[in-house]
């Protein structure tokens, strides 16, 4: 057998493509680990962001936009 190409029992070449190696690359896009990781952060900041807005001013969020 030489590589790539076979002979079969009468002696006929049987030539087939040889498969390439599959490598799996870890997409940053869609529904990956690290972008759950960064919605999780960003959700931390953002809530964070508005206990702290609500300590300053006494009001929530929708009170502070109505007295603006």
């Amino acid at each position: 057998m030489v590589k790539g190409l076979v002979t079969e029992e009468q002696g006929r070449l049987n030539n087939y493509a040889i498969e390439p190696k599959v490598v799996v690359v870890e997409s940053q896009f869609g529904f990956s680990e690290y972008a759950e990781k960064l919605n999780g952060r960003l959700a931390m900041i953002g809530f964070v962001a508005l206990v702290a807005l609500e300590a300053v001013t006494g009001h929530g969020i929708i009170g502070f936009f109505q007295n603006l």
